[in-house]
């Protein structure tokens, strides 16, 4: 077995990448803790929440142009990251006999590609919510360019497979995250 050995970098290379002072200590066991090594997550703002991501090789076909099945990748990933910053805890329900999303019906329409290596926006707003589902609209931009429109209905189902009544504090935070134009559309 071969040991390696590890260092922190010198404290003035954080500050010469902009940092006041070197993060919490860096081991190779504790690197996600720190929360420069943390993914990146979206963030709401006025009614949106916003998720920014960058096209990969790996997302892109022969021509380089993303693959039209990931946007639905990328579009799913802004949907969990908007329910996690909004406190509802898919994992958990799942775990603990709660219930899940499931998407009933997905309408897209692509705009414009995206390309390898270009920083995208994915939009994503609460138009409508029921008992047991809600209705998502979500965009895919590349700066002020509109690439692809989608609008979502996430079913919420019990661990059989029929619709449930959402936790009525989930229900609150899509509310709350309904924009202003959408507030008043829910529904019982």
């Amino acid at each position: 077995m071969r040991i390696i050995s590890w260092k922190p970098p010198d404290a003035n290379l954080w500050h010469q990448a902009g940092l006041r002072q070197a993060p919490k200590a860096l081991s190779p066991a504790g690197m996600v803790n720190d929360v420069l090594d943390r993914p990146a997550s979206g963030r709401i703002a006025d009614g949106e929440h916003r998720f920014p991501l960058r096209v990969y090789f790996e997302d892109t076909d022969l021509s380089g142009v993303v693959y039209h099945a990931n946007y639905l990748r990328f579009m799913e990933r802004a949907r969990s990251d908007m329910l996690q910053g909004a406190g509802i805890d898919q994992r958990a329900a799942h775990e603990d006999g709660t219930g899940t999303y499931a998407i009933a019906n997905l309408a897209i329409r692509y705009r414009a590609p995206a390309r390898l290596n270009d920083d995208l926006l994915v939009l994503s707003s609460v138009l409508d919510t029921k008992a047991a589902s809600c209705v998502i609209h979500q965009r895919v931009m590349r700066g002020a360019v509109l690439l692809a429109d989608a609008e979502i209905v996430a079913a919420f189902l019990s661990p059989e497979g029929r619709p449930r009544r959402q936790p009525s504090a989930w229900l609150d935070a899509f509310r709350r995250l309904q924009g202003p134009a959408q507030r008043g559309r829910t529904t019982e």
